[in-house]
């Protein structure tokens, strides 16, 4: 899509990533919001390389995906260079916090490389890094993106996918599997997110790799009802939590979460209540979404245990954090916890928050 130069599809995902409308976009590129529309629905084109080259610099792109040959793209050994980096802070991003940050750096990178291999451009290093680029971007939308349009970021994770496979190196392959699982699992689309991630599991090369994927797996075989699986998982989680590092997803606070959220979907309401009272400190290796996952959680369970009080004040933390954070898909399970009407005002909070993340990222 990106690849084929179409400058409608690009300036339309452009408006997407960084939550613009045509007015805004207008703006920046210098035109009235009538010919960004215009452009965007193909009834005008811009044609000569001046101005396709000035569009490419203001949405900081490199000028061949807009059809414009730049000879200082042809260096391989600098974009991969270049594409490594772009990576690497976008993962610090997202686990910082700022996923519409992540997104905002991997987008023109994936076009960058999704352009390079319309051109014929197959090298192993190119693939490898777009099959990358490809999860990270995906990952980074799954978090900023409303639960209605995660799909989208499935798609992504799907596509990196296609390229792992052609590897033949389990290690990578597990990393994209786990990846596209979660994502699978944010969509709804549970049963294939249990089968992507118990595949992962399998592949994964060391002790390492199979602690990154489950707690992703737990909290998946939790989602599809699925009793035994998830006992088992987090079973072999509690085993590795004393010999494996800690990272920002296997350690005792978010997997503490994760058994929270497991034992309430599989009807285990009680033992819920029982462990939200024992659990552990909040873990400074925690990602900042992580705590906003958590308080959701921990806001759930207390409603459940019929304590208001405290489900109210930590779901309007929640939501509070949800909004700063950008993360409308916790904003929504916020919205889920208090759709019975016990706590209305927290209910209200919420959909105020979510309207007003929406019409930042409307079209």
């Amino acid at each position: 899509m990106l690849a084929r130069g179409d400058l409608g599809v690009i300036l339309r995902f452009y408006r997407t990533v960084h939550g613009m409308n045509q007015t805004a976009l207008s703006d920046l590129l210098g035109y009235d919001k009538t010919t960004i529309s215009a452009l965007e629905l193909g009834k005008r084109s811009v044609n000569d390389v001046a101005s396709r080259r000035r569009i490419a610099a203001l949405l900081r792109l490199p000028a061949h995906v807009l059809g414009v040959t730049d000879s200082s793209d042809a260096d391989h050994h600098a974009l991969l260079q270049f594409g490594e980096s772009a990576v690497r802070l976008a993962e610090m991003a997202r686990q910082s916090g700022h996923a519409s940050e992540a997104v905002a750096e991997l987008w023109p990178l994936v076009a960058r490389l999704e352009a390079r291999l319309q051109d014929g451009h197959v090298e192993r290093g190119t693939l490898r890094l777009l099959a990358r680029a490809r999860v990270g971007l995906g990952v980074a939308l799954g978090n900023v993106l409303p639960e209605e349009r995660l799909p989208t970021a499935a798609r992504w994770t799907s596509r990196a996918l296609q390229i792992a496979r052609h590897f033949h190196d389990p290690g990578f392959t597990s990393y994209v599997l786990r990846m596209h699982g979660n994502e699978l699992r944010k969509a709804g689309l549970r049963g294939a997110a249990v089968e992507r991630l118990r595949r992962a599991a399998a592949l994964a090369p060391d002790r390492d790799g199979r602690a990154a994927v489950l707690p992703l797996l737990a909290r998946a075989a939790g989602e599809a009802r699925r009793g035994d699986l998830f006992d088992a998982v987090t079973r072999e989680t509690g085993r590795l939590l004393d010999d494996t590092d800690h990272t920002s997803l296997f350690n005792p606070y978010s997997l503490h979460e994760i058994r929270l959220r497991g034992l309430v979907a599989t009807d285990r309401v009680s033992a819920a209540v029982r462990l939200a009272e024992d659990g552990p400190p909040p873990s400074t290796t925690a990602a900042p979404q992580w705590r906003v996952i958590a308080s959701v959680t921990a806001g759930r369970v207390r409603l459940l245990a019929g304590d208001r009080g405290r489900a109210a004040a930590t779901l309007r933390q929640a939501v509070d954090e949800a909004h700063r954070q950008r993360l409308p898909h916790q904003i929504q399970r916020v919205l889920r916890t208090t759709g019975d009407g016990r706590l209305p005002d927290v209910r209200e909070r919420a959909e105020h928050a979510l309207a007003q993340l929406r019409a930042e990222m409307a079209a």
